[in-house]
């Protein structure tokens, strides 16, 4: 492996660890034990559930190729779990302000585990009702946890700013630490064990039901909205609603799908990007690389969000234009360093650039999580959370389909480019959110909330 790699890796987790190391009284927020203890299960059982996810991520595709399948069933394979998290997920999802959040993370890990299973079997239709299962997952580990904690959080009285806290070190932990060391166990699995590709899934259902059995055994149960006489539909109508009537929520959709629709378009893109003529370049390595960088934006967060100056609005916009900038960078190498024509071989100059922009685009993310949580844990309603959590997550799926769909259509430059344009898209929205912030909340969801109940009909008991 060539140098440069583990001088990439050395320098982040160098930094990393200077960041950690030298955090000092105004960087960090004071809180109390039972705070601490209720953030120690939260993030105990939110890693486990992320072990699952990540144990998998790196062995989908390889494992269908070893099942034989080609380039189009496989992408046929991913459509249908971005799909089913766009139609099945959202409406699951949204079942949790009425059902329960923490019925809702149990159904995850229950379904989760179920579409391990089916890793087992070659057969292409139950490898596919295995994706419409992870698809569901996805909806609901990105909103029944995230509104679990919220309401669990300001029902014991804890301090607002708390929050934050507890937003950075899970993304840390979960999307930094976890990810990196899943990566690490998953190799040992397949590769050093000889245990199969199936190996990380079974692997990740274990993981997935400890962490049930802790949610099970140490949580309570929190709603949004439990009214009996709201269906399904009433419920995406109040959200609807909301969004519409509240321009900071609006805004904040819009800033997370063009964010994260960027964010999933780049993990198709990063392998061609590095090495566009086959080059030698150690997938897992860099996979591991970003995480450290993802794990840097999250501990720079954190600090950030202890002090009350600057505020989140504020500082996002930086992230965003730099996110932006970060991925022109294939498109700039393109114009500047001749290509090289050599099949083969270590990665290349212009691939060296590339890596350093995109692990500065995965500081960007790790940075973007919980400062998104913060913002959605200010602005977003209680009583609708997970319905209008998952609301933002249709547009981001529909445009992930799309770019699935259509990935050979286009040069891997003019994909980056599209996604450079969404980010800094995303900063100006964010500039207008940052100029409203400020102003008092609307009314109208509280409004639109009364009238539904001035005009619901009386029914017979």
């Amino acid at each position: 492996m060539e140098l440069f790699y583990y001088l990439v890796f050395g320098g982040l987790g160098a930094v990393v660890a200077a960041l950690e190391l030298s955090k000092n009284n105004k960087d960090r927020i004071a809180t109390s034990q039972a705070f601490t203890s209720f953030k120690n299960n939260y993030l105990f059982v939110y890693s486990l559930m992320m072990a699952g996810d990540w144990l998998q991520g790196p062995y989908v595709y390889y494992l269908y190729t070893t099942y034989g399948y080609g380039k189009g069933d496989i992408g046929q394979l991913f459509i249908a779990g971005f799909g089913s998290s766009m139609l099945f997920g959202t409406i699951v999802g949204s079942l949790a302000d009425k059902q329960g959040r923490k019925r809702a993370c149990v159904t995850y890990c229950i379904t989760y585990i179920l579409s391990c299973i089916t890793k087992h079997s070659p057969q292409y239709r139950i490898l596919m009702v295995g994706r419409v299962l992870g698809g569901i997952a996805t909806s609901l580990l990105f909103s029944a946890f995230e509104s679990w904690l919220v309401a669990e959080h300001n029902k014991r009285g804890f301090d607002q700013q708390w929050l934050s806290l507890t937003f950075s070190k899970a993304i840390f932990l979960g999307n930094g630490l976890v990810a990196i060391l899943s990566g690490l166990f998953g190799n040992l699995l397949v590769d050093t064990l000889n245990l199969g590709p199936v190996s990380p899934f079974d692997a990740a259902a274990c993981f997935l039901a400890i962490g049930m059995a802790v949610i099970m055994s140490s949580w309570t149960e929190n709603f949004g909205d439990p009214s009996d006489n709201k269906d399904l539909l009433t419920q995406f109508k109040g959200a609807a609603v909301a969004i519409a009537s509240d321009e900071k929520i609006a805004l904040l959709g819009a800033i997370q799908s063009l964010f994260e629709g960027s964010m999933y378009t780049f993990v198709f893109l990063w392998t061609p990007a590095l090495s566009p003529n086959n080059e030698d370049i150690p997938h897992g390595f860099i996979f591991a690389t970003f995480m450290l960088a993802s794990m840097l934006g999250s501990s720079f967060a954190s600090r950030l969000m202890a002090r009350s100056s600057p505020k989140v609005e504020s500082y996002m916009q930086i992230v965003f234009v730099v996110s932006s900038a970060s991925l022109l960078l294939p498109i700039i190498t393109n114009f500047l360093v001749a290509p090289s024509k050599v099949k083969g071989g270590g990665i290349s100059f212009a691939g060296c650039l590339q890596l350093l922009g995109f692990c500065t685009f995965e500081a960007c993310v790790g940075i973007f999580w919980p400062s998104i949580m913060k913002m959605r844990s200010q602005y977003i309603p209680e009583e609708a959370r997970s319905t209008i959590m998952n609301f933002f997550r249709i547009p981001l799926n529909i445009f992930v389909c799309i770019v699935l769909y259509n990935v050979d259509a286009f040069p891997i430059t003019v994909m980056f480019g599209m996604c450079s344009i969404f980010l800094f898209v995303a900063s100006i929205l964010q500039r207008r959110l940052c100029a409203i912030a400020d102003k008092p909340k609307t009314e109208d969801w509280m409004a639109m909330k009364e009238r539904d109940t001035e005009e619901e009909p009386l029914t017979e008991p």
